[in-house]
């Protein structure tokens, strides 16, 4: 940097790097960490300035260090006067541990520091870490105790599909056939080699079927695939893992077999015959029917809160279906009907299926509790189906309490779209007297329900209006337009839905860049600094 102003300005060339005096080369580690120092205190004050009075939310990541360090990463969210949605990175903060205490220690101590008023705080966006998410000791908890109003919102909500996969693998058998799963996929594709033998067997798989006349013919059908692996970080893999086997589970099953039985294999024929035991288990094929299903049902809503511009009236429908779908599952109707589908793969595969009346024998420590009269049926019914749907239904739960599903239904009527078919203004000033008491006086709420109306009115009739499909770029028009200062009340509303991150996309964009944030060395913090003041002048 210095020889490249040195290269525009004869006068700076003349007094830097070989020409500066012995004790003022200014390229020294202490110099560069003051200089960087200078450079996020000018950007921070930046920030503090932009935000102002208005009300905002805070989102913490927590991530290490190369030197094992606990770093936390903070990020504000909020509106600026120009009614533009903001997320600004704001500082990495050294913990000395996770605990719930400590982490909200030092975020009053940031907060303070820059004159944040914690009585502004609107909204809380975390991971699910108990740490984190804990109803009662969790940091969200702890703040909500000085700030009832900073209502807590997941911040991979729109992640629905890792969160309900974390929640389930809370059940051991499911934990462990995940496990199993991914043993099986690797032993079967994890060579060049091993992914020819799937290829030729699919191949033969379906010139077999084609001769029995069991699949259909045309363009595009009957295609070549491959397993996918699970990862925990990429979404709606676990749903594409488990449905890639259980389409090609025959396929799958048949190279294990000729793994398991090459004697030219050496070590590796252990790994076939063990992931083919794996494969064929009444238990494996059982719970790899069931999180099919489990998964099948929550994908929908996984996409829907996926998607950047959001359609929140049928994502709070979507919401509503797949817990009602789920209970609807757990009943003993929905049991016999599961039962059967998986009778059925069974009977296609040539896996036996266990007497349901036999006393199962728990394994483990667990054996030393098991009840009297434990049958299979009771074992896979409540141990596990039961068990992991209670799991998925606590997590939806969670995510989408009381006070989420009203602030969604807040944002969803507000939205002039299809003529303002599900607006109510005494429905929404309701609501608001409710999640937002401390922003409203008793004389506001008469205001905003007569604003609401005009809107309404002036929304049917506007051109502008009419292309609006957000509220972040509702809360833009009106600024641009000059509405917010006639519909002041509305605009205030509508600012406070937007902060929380439950009305736009994520905010998870705002986590994933910090994730680089691994490091402590002299370079990358230069590169994150002028990130941060190329993030400013945008």
């Amino acid at each position: 940097m210095l020889k490249l102003l040195g290269e525009f300005n004869p006068d700076i060339a003349a007094v830097i790097l070989e020409n500066a005096p012995r004790c003022s080369s200014y390229i020294s580690h202490e110099i560069q960490q003051d200089i960087l120092s200078i450079y996020a205190m000018k950007v921070r004050a930046h920030i503090r300035r932009e935000i102002g009075d208005a009300k905002f939310s805070i989102l913490v990541d927590e991530t290490c260090d190369v030197a094992k360090r606990e770093q936390m990463a903070i990020v504000f969210r909020f509106v600026d006067k120009d009614g533009v949605l903001q997320e600004r990175f704001f500082q990495l903060l050294h913990v000395r541990n996770t605990k719930s205490l400590t982490l909200k220690g030092a975020l009053c101590a940031e907060l303070s520091k820059h004159s944040f008023d914690v009585q502004n705080l609107r909204g809380q966006g975390y991971d699910g870490a108990s740490n984190m998410k804990g109803e009662f000791n969790g940091l969200q908890a702890l703040f909500l105790k000085d700030c009832p109003y900073a209502y807590y919102v997941h911040c991979y909500a729109h992640r629905l599909q890792l969160a309900l996969v974390a929640a389930s693998k809370d059940v051991v058998p499911v934990s462990q056939f995940f496990q199993k799963l991914l043993f099986i996929i690797n032993t079967v594709d994890s060579s060049s080699k091993r992914h020819d033998e799937l290829h030729d067997a699919q191949i033969l798989e379906l010139a077999h079927l084609l001769d029995i006349d069991q699949i259909d013919t045309g363009k595009g059908a009957n295609q070549i695939r491959a397993l996918k692996r699970p990862g925990d970080t990429r979404w709606g893999s676990h749903l594409a893992s488990v449905s890639s086997l259980m389409d090609m589970f025959k396929v799958v099953s048949s190279v294990l077999q000729t793994i398991g039985s090459d004697a030219t294999a050496g070590s590796n024929r252990a790994d076939g015959d063990t992931a083919f035991n794996y494969l064929t288990s009444y238990e494996f094929a059982f719970v790899l029917c069931m999180m099919r299903e489990i998964l099948g049902i929550s994908e929908a809503l996984g996409k829907a809160l996926q998607k950047k511009s959001q359609d929140i009236v049928n994502a709070i429908r979507l919401v509503s279906s797949t817990k009602a779908l789920l209970e609807q599952m757990w009943s003993d109707n929905g049991w016999e009907y599961f039962y059967l589908q998986v009778v059925e793969f069974c009977a296609d595969h040539g896996i036996d299926v266990p007497d349901m009346n036999e006393t199962y024998i728990l394994r483990g420590g667990r054996a030393r509790r098991q009840p009297d009269h434990f049958t299979k049926e009771r074992y896979f019914r409540v141990e596990i189906f039961r068990a992991t749907l209670d799991s998925q239904l606590t997590e939806l739960n969670l995510k989408f309490n009381e006070k989420v599903m009203g602030l969604l239904s807040i944002s969803g009527t507000l939205i002039p779209k299809h003529g303002f078919a599900s607006f109510n203004a005494k429905d929404i000033c309701k609501m608001v007297g409710k999640y937002y008491p401390a922003d409203f006086t008793q004389q506001d709420m008469i205001g905003l329900e007569h604003q609401s109306n005009h809107f309404a009115h002036d929304a049917s009739n506007s051109e502008d209006l009419k292309k609006i499909s957000t509220l972040t770029s509702l809360c833009r028009c009106l600024v641009v337009t000059g509405r917010h200062m006639i519909y002041n009340f509305l605009d205030r509303l509508i600012r406070l839905l937007i902060t929380l991150p439950v009305s736009t996309a994520s905010a998870e964009r705002a986590f994933s860049s910090l994730k680089i944030i691994k490091t402590r060395d002299c370079a990358t913090r230069w590169k994150i600094i002028i990130l941060q003041i190329v993030c400013w002048y945008k």
